[in-house]
């Protein structure tokens, strides 16, 4: 195995300075911060470290072993800048001042996330951008804007191919991870063609678009591309009409629902009869697995969707963190490297809910996700890719204090001479008026799990945002992230750092080293010390 590139002090001093700083001020008591921060003389101290930690900064200019690209599904980011601080609280602190995972990426640009025929863009037409490298149509996975939705006879020569499949080709592993089903717009446009998103198994295809040739998304997740490591929901849609789930037996609208009776995880398991391949539903049969003896590795652990992280029952269904961790190892065994998608697909959902801490939890979880895969990952081999693929509109307010509970209430009543919380949606189901007026919630519990925010004009769902979203980045050929990019540029960047179709002049090999003086500081060192000095706080 080659020794990475040797490049100074890189993210280590970049990175620790700051974090010390960090680190000092969150083990503080909230009023003793408070009293630190009415100081000048804290202010530039803390930015002195960081501009001497960015005038440091170097690129990682060799080429990608690795690549994980992270979704964050409707993760705009206002919805990041709310998680950072329902984290900071989850653990004690007044929340603002803490950091995420992604925070700490060297590298950040936006992200125009706009589709070739919608202004606000759908999940299907931003997968086919980031995952193909082309803009698209909304409804329509792993095709060109020259194929129109539900329009079977449209697909044929319109199909684009992900960085997945092209990292495959080129004999690298590759995986999916999702908390949606495997099927599901954000997944599908890494391996499949389809003129609807919604075409999920067999029992979805009109009659028409079956005689005229297409394809359902299960049957293609099976047959496109060989996908080494299949990790979220979606069960119901690889087996046989009336098949009972086997976690849900007695239930009706969870059984098998394939007209064309195949079973779908029994063709991947003999897809590759000289691997190892291993297909789990349960927590139980997944913690078993052995990364070292396993090939390929499918877990379905839904009939659809899997449960938000607030309802997720940890003794049956593993968590998007312990799914990100099982896919690195058994992937990372492949001496040519990998490429996982990882997607935190209901954070989405909470929002379209209209419940915002259904969504803020689960982007809790998914920056969790991103701190475990820098913890097992060198950022010398691996480019490490966080973005989302829309927004939503979503937003916090109403000059509340420091500290204030995220979830809590503005401190003063509207003109209405009643109560609102910082948390508010534009539109959405939690639009309600009685007598002409908004709902009082003076007596509402809005802290609840299920508590739906307000929304201003009324809709059963709460829709996506237009604006742009932010795309972190870490690793090699990072540094070609920056300013405001249009959204299908993401996966360019993926396939140029790895020297994939089409990029032949490639970015250079890293340089073997020897030298006992140079050392690998990733950001998962970056970590560690975080972690050791929260200990001794």
């Amino acid at each position: 195995m080659q020794t990475p590139q040797c490049r100074g002090p890189n993210h280590l001093l970049i990175f620790l300075g700051p974090i010390l700083l960090a680190v000092d001020w969150v083990a503080m008591e909230s009023q003793e911060l408070y009293e630190h921060e009415k100081e000048p003389s804290y202010w530039d101290a803390q930015a002195k470290a960081t501009l001497d930690a960015a005038l440091k900064l170097r690129p990682r200019e060799h080429q990608a072993k690795n690549i994980i690209l992270f979704l964050g599904d409707g993760m705009g980011v206002s919805t990041v800048s709310a998680a950072r601080i329902l984290q900071g609280q989850m653990a004690g602190r007044s929340g603002e001042e803490t950091m995420l995972a992604m925070d700490t990426f060297p590298y950040v640009a936006l992200s125009k996330t706009y589709s070739v025929d919608k202004q606000v863009s759908d999940s299907a037409s931003t997968a086919t951008a980031y995952h193909c490298g082309v803009k698209a149509n909304a409804k329509t996975i792993g095709l060109s804007a020259n194929a129109v939705a539900y329009e079977c006879n449209t697909t044929f020569g319109n199909e684009v191919y992900s960085v997945l499949r092209r990292a495959k080709a080129q004999g690298k592993s590759v995986g999916i991870v999702t908390t949606t089903r495997v099927q599901h717009a954000s997944p599908a446009a890494a391996y499949a063609h389809s003129v609807s998103r919604s075409w999920y198994s067999d029992a979805d295809l009109p009659s028409s678009a079956r005689r005229h040739g297409c394809v359902d998304i299960a049957t293609q997740l099976v047959t496109n591309v060989d996908i080494d490591v299949i990790l979220g929901g979606g069960r119901m849609y690889m087996s046989p009409k009336g098949t009972p789930d086997p976690e849900y037996p007695t239930s009706n609208s969870r059984k098998g629902e394939r007209k064309d009776r195949r079973n779908l995880i029994d063709v991947w398991l003999k897809a590759k009869p000289n691997k190892k391949s291993h297909y789990v539903w349960h927590r139980k049969e997944f913690d078993e697995i052995n990364v070292r003896t396993t090939d390929r590795l499918m877990g379905l652990f839904e009939p659809k969707d899997m449960r938000f992280e607030i309802f997720r029952n940890s003794t049956r269904d593993p968590s998007i963190v312990e799914m990100t961790e099982k896919a690195i190892q058994i992937l990372s065994k492949n001496p040519k490297g990998y490429f996982l998608f990882v997607e935190g697909g209901r954070i989405d959902h909470g929002h379209h809910d209209g419940i915002a801490k259904l969504a803020l939890t689960e982007t809790v979880m998914f920056d969790r996700a991103v701190h475990r895969a820098a913890q097992l990952t060198r950022e010398s081999d691996t480019l490490t890719v966080v973005t989302a693929d829309h927004s939503h509109v979503f937003t916090f307010g109403g000059n509340t204090p420091r500290g204030n509970p995220i979830f809590g209430l503005a401190p003063k009543k509207a003109d209405d001479k009643m109560p609102f919380t910082s948390i508010l949606y534009a539109n959405g189901p939690g639009y309600v008026h009685i007598n002409g007026s908004r709902g009082n919630i003076t007596m509402v519990d809005y802290y609840d799990e299920e508590y739906m925010q307000q929304a201003a004009v009324p809709l059963d769902a709460e829709t996506h945002g237009g604006e742009d979203v932010a795309i972190y980045a870490k690793g090699p050929m990072a540094h070609l992230f920056h300013g405001v990019k249009e959204q299908n540029y993401v996966a360019h960047v993926m396939a140029y750092a790895a020297c994939l179709e089409p990029y032949t002049n490639c970015p250079p090999y890293p340089h073997t080293h020897t030298s006992t003086g140079c050392v690998n500081t990733p950001s998962s060192l970056v970590f560690g010390i975080i972690g050791l000095l929260w200990l001794f706080r």
